[in-house]
């Protein structure tokens, strides 16, 4: 055995030892309860004296008081802490062992308090014995300790075993004052008042809001958040619960003797409690209460009121339930404050129009596009549309277009749609440039909206705006504000929808010339048409790398110090591209055709590859089509282009989470990054997608001979050397050097010969059995010999039998390596 092994053994023996001899054990201690004399233990000294003359050692016998005394009463008290602790443990069946581990307990305590705890001649935890003692007093049926029944703990369990809910409050009530009650233990009496009353007993739940108020408060003076339930019981409030929760705050603070900063807690969530009740008549009863008085000074309650009455128009000043300061007319400003928050929660633009009237009606010197900081148009209309003379229809143009774009922002586009219209109706009257601004923002909406509604389940957009997004791209308006997103979402639409002949033969040179996107999207466009033809006939994969790769450099500048030495300066973000590497990535996050994304990706992979110091290469599709070096490697931000590559794999997967292409490519960053368990994950994941979760053959073209050999590594290094020699079987030639040398291993973390049935080498196989034999593993080598008996397995069989028994054996392995790394 090894030594885990013989320990486990000796363990285990000494627990059988112990547990026979245990009833013994309890004798002997209950028998050495009744001595009633004190011992004494032999000291050096006295040690000394018995080897200088044994038996006889200066007239001290062994029956003397010679050496160190220990009291009788020391013993008892050791001897009974001992007893209890063993009762307690086995008394969770029988409640007459419980009765009995606390006379053990109760007999400690008195013990204790008679010779002082500082004793050196016994071992106790006062704590520990404190909570024995509270739980045996809780366990056992028996009330007539006096001491037990003054603890808080006893009295609330007893309540709650006989139904005496009204002193179960008194106990919390109290305690307000004291904290002497923990908070779990407060929230876990009312969880199982809550049970009680969720099965049926409605009487309770007067006793859970209560307490539940107790709580509360408790939280509140304690500086803690106020519980979930608490609001929810306040739902629906009442003058009852209003006068119970106005009790509890006032007994549970002693405004003599508090800190300010317990008054100022307490004001301050009497003054949210109002803030948060409609009814008038249960505010007054608070601002009216003693407590609320004397904790809030004049003209805090002062500004509460002024809040009250401007709060939202649903609460009703008009109500007077009490002749009070409530029932005062509303001013001017109020009218104009209630119209403005209208403004700010309405989308209907009828009633937008109807508010700004009004608004204007009232007054002419406010400029109401400025109410809400919410309310934002890009700069390179908000310039247009501020230059309108008319204070009214600027505000409307303005507020109008904020709204709309807000809409379209999180996916409104219904109310988005008819803002827009109302704004182009308005704007069609007077400014031909504002005009077309909003067409061109309906535009952007109308991508959005096919985009995100029939777009998602492949249905083709209209022809109708297929030639809306073309006469954008080819508009040549003068002087018409334009934003770059609406020119990078038609280009990113044309390529979703496979325009690529649009976009390759038609689209305007000037328009090429001028906009990027457009560049962008001809060059992707043209090379994934000519993904298919010969290598000679990419050209324009050529020019497509090129701009990338000059998207991707950093320009250098030498500065000289102070101390006169030349220094190089990297500039992350180049002017040198037709675009910043940040505007390129948020475009290509718009492209969901699997094709054009796949290119792109190859590209910047072959980009992630190209450096000479990279040891693990990345593999991807179509990554032949690109060149294999370039002229100034010093220049391109291979940082850049790493995170680069992350984060488009990452929104790939986004798009189509079964390709299994991208799945190596994610699987193959992590292997780059001595991620070997993610690397794993996605490798397997690869094989799973494209083989009914490897019911079929992996295709080969997916688990290539280095897919294999990373999956190897990553096993190696992940201390699994059976998954590596199984892996190794996998290769078109088997490494046989690999696995041997895995196997020696003896650390490993899988399931080492559990994993044998799916090994179908048999010289694998023969040789495991061999190093069994070698180490004395006699079970495990019966396993392996096993697993070499198996008659699909005899070499006379055809081939066809052998590779049926490998691809089960594959099969078998893959799933089960599945779902350990899934």
């Amino acid at each position: 055995m090894n030594q885990m092994q013989q320990e486990k053994e000796l363990t285990e023996n000494i627990l059988k030892v112990l547990k026979e001899q245990a009833a013994d054990s309890i004798l002997v201690l209950e028998g050495a309860l009744k001595l009633n004399k004190d011992l004494y233990v032999h000291t050096i000294r006295t040690l000394d004296l018995l080897a200088m003359e044994p038996g006889m050692v200066n007239g001290e016998t062994e029956s003397s008081t010679a050496g160190l005394k220990i009291s009788a009463e020391e013993i008892q008290c050791q001897v009974c802490y001992d007893l209890g602790a063993v009762y307690f443990q086995q008394g969770s069946t029988n409640a007459a062992v419980h009765e009995n581990a606390k006379e053990k307990f109760f007999k400690t305590k008195e013990l204790i308090a008679k010779n002082g705890s500082s004793s050196l001649h016994f071992t106790i935890d006062e704590e520990r014995l404190a909570g024995y003692c509270q739980a045996c007093g809780v366990l056992t049926s028996s009330s007539d300790d006096a001491s037990q029944q003054a603890t808080p703990y006893s009295q609330i369990h007893s309540c709650m075993k006989s139904g005496n809910y009204q002193d179960l409050v008194k106990i919390f009530l109290e305690d307000n004052l004291t904290l002497s009650l923990p908070v779990p233990f407060r929230q876990s009496v009312l969880r199982e008042l809550f049970q009680k009353a969720q099965q049926g007993n409605d009487a309770l739940d007067e006793v859970c809001f209560k307490v539940c108020v107790c709580n509360t408060v408790c939280d509140v003076l304690q500086g803690r958040t106020i519980d979930i339930q608490f609001c929810q019981l306040f739902l629906k409030p009442s003058k009852e619960k209003i006068d119970f929760l106005l009790e509890v705050c006032s007994r549970s603070i002693n405004l003599e003797n508090a800190s300010e900063a317990l008054k100022r807690k307490m004001a301050a969530f009497l003054k949210n409690l109002c803030l948060g009740l409609e009814d008038l008549q249960l505010v007054f009863m608070i601002s009216s209460h003693e407590l609320f008085i004397k904790l809030l000074k004049d003209d805090e309650r002062k500004l509460l009121i002024d809040q009250m009455r401007k709060r939202s128009p649903r609460i009703n000043l008009c109500t007077k339930p009490v002749t009070s300061f409530y029932d005062i007319p509303a001013s001017a400003s109020v009218n104009i404050g209630q119209l403005e928050h209208q403004l700010i929660l309405s989308v209907d633009p009828w009633r937008i129009r109807q508010i700004l009237i009004e608004l204007h009606g009232m007054t002419s010197e406010r400029q109401f596009w400025t109410i809400s900081n919410k309310w934002e148009v890009p700069n390179v209309y908000g310039n247009v549309i501020l230059g309108i003379k008319d204070n009214l229809t600027r505000d409307l143009v303005y507020i109008l277009m904020a709204k709309g774009l807000h809409c379209c922002a999180i996916k409104d586009f219904v109310h988005a749609k008819q803002l827009f219209a109302a704004c182009l109706e308005l704007v069609t009257e007077f400014s031909p440039k504002l005009r077309q601004v909003m067409l061109n923002e309906m535009l952007l909406l109308d991508i959005y909206t096919h985009e995100a509604g029939a777009g998602v389940s492949g249905e083709r957009p209209p022809s109708d705006l297929i030639s809306r997004v073309r006469g954008y791209l080819e508009m040549r308006v003068p002087d018409i504000p334009l934003r770059q997103v609406i020119a990078e979402e038609c280009v990113a639409f044309l390529l979703n929808w496979r325009e690529n002949e649009y976009l390759t033969m038609q689209v305007p040179l000037p328009l090429v010339q001028t906009n990027p996107y457009v560049k962008l999207g001809q060059l992707l466009a043209a090379t994934c048409k000519e993904l298919p033809g010969p290598k000679e006939s990419r050209r324009t994969a050529k020019d497509l790398w090129e701009v990338v790769v000059q998207i991707c450099s950093v320009s250098n500048q030498h500065k000289r110090g102070n101390d006169g030495r030349v220094s190089l300066i990297k500039h992350r973000e180049s002017t040198l591209g037709i675009m910043y590497r940040s505007e390129l990535l948020s475009f290509i996050k718009k492209l969901r055709e699997p094709l054009v994304l796949t290119t792109i990706l190859s590209l910047f992979v072959k980009l992630h590859n190209v450096r000479e110091d990279i040891v693990n290469d990345i593999a991807a599709e179509h990554i032949s089509i690109w060149p294999s070096s370039i002229p100034n490697l010093q220049s391109v931000d291979f940082e850049a282009v790493a995170v680069t590559v992350k984060e488009l794999v990452s929104y790939a997967l986004t798009i189509n989470a079964n390709n299994h292409f991208w799945l190596i490519i994610q699987a193959d960053i992590y292997f780059a990054t001595n991620q070997y368990s993610a690397a794993l994950h996605y490798y397997l994941q690869a094989g799973a997608v494209c083989s009914d979760f490897f019911n079929k053959m992996v295709p080969p073209d997916v688990y290539t001979d280095q897919v294999i050999k990373r999956m190897i590594k990553c096993c190696s290094l992940l201390n699994c050397h059976t998954q590596v020699a199984i892996l190794c079987q996998f290769l078109r030639e088997v490494d046989y050097k690999t696995a041997f040398k895995a196997l020696q291993e003896q650390n490993s973390h899988d399931a080492m010969d559990s994993y044998y049935e799916y090994i179908w080498d048999v010289t694998i196989l023969e040789y495991l059995t061999y190093l069994h034999h070698k180490r004395g593993e006699t079970d495990k080598r019966q396993i392996a010999i096993k697993a070499i008996g198996q008659t699909e397995l005899n070499a006379s069989n055809p081939e066809e039998v052998l590779q049926l028994a490998a691809q089960r054996r594959k099969k078998k392995f893959l799933q089960a390596m599945a779902k350990l790394y899934f």
